[in-house]
């Protein structure tokens, strides 16, 4: 079932008119996150993830995050689009969180621009803000997606939506 998208407020943009296959583009939004105190990342260099139904994920510059802080973790997985991606864990202050982040070190030609870029699934950060607005993350435990409020939904990820 395809649900019926959101009418846009002024301001916003649907999520219903990303393409798809999705695409990645070049973004100057100021991009920042903090865990326990720690600014893990904060760019205005970031590419952006575009796709129907889905709100954009964010890919940052390992120059513009603090690379001790994380470490490779041994899961993997595979999309059609960008190709295989790894994934890391955040460590602050002994504090440990899985898998939290991940990157497409040989990304698909469509996708090279997030050839070493690397993103974050939102939930289990303090703060993660997109030009100073604190993101509310998108459902489900595989998507990493970041709303904020110039989107409208709805948003893949929650209960029914596997197949949208």
């Amino acid at each position: 079932m395809r649900p019926v998208p959101d009418r846009p407020a002024p301001g916003q943009e649907s999520v219903w008119s990303y393409p798809r296959p999705a695409i990645a583009e070049r973004c100057a939004r100021h991009i920042r996150i903090e865990h326990r105190g720690l600014v893990v990342a904060d760019t205005r260099a970031s590419v952006r993830t575009l796709e129907t139904s889905h709100p954009p994920g964010y890919y940052l510059p390992p120059s513009d995050i603090v690379m001790p802080a994380l470490r490779p973790s041994a899961r993997g997985s595979f999309c059609e689009w960008k190709g295989q991606a790894v994934y890391y864990d955040l460590v602050v202050d002994g504090t440990v969180i899985e898998d939290v982040a991940w990157s497409y070190p040989v990304p698909t030609p469509a996708f090279e621009p997030l050839r070493d870029h690397i993103a974050f699934y939102p939930a289990p950060l303090d703060v993660c803000t997109v030009d100073g607005v604190q993101v509310v993350p998108q459902e489900g435990g595989f998507y990493g997606g970041w709303i904020t409020p110039d989107l409208a939904g709805p948003f893949k990820g929650g209960p029914g939506s596997r197949f949208w």
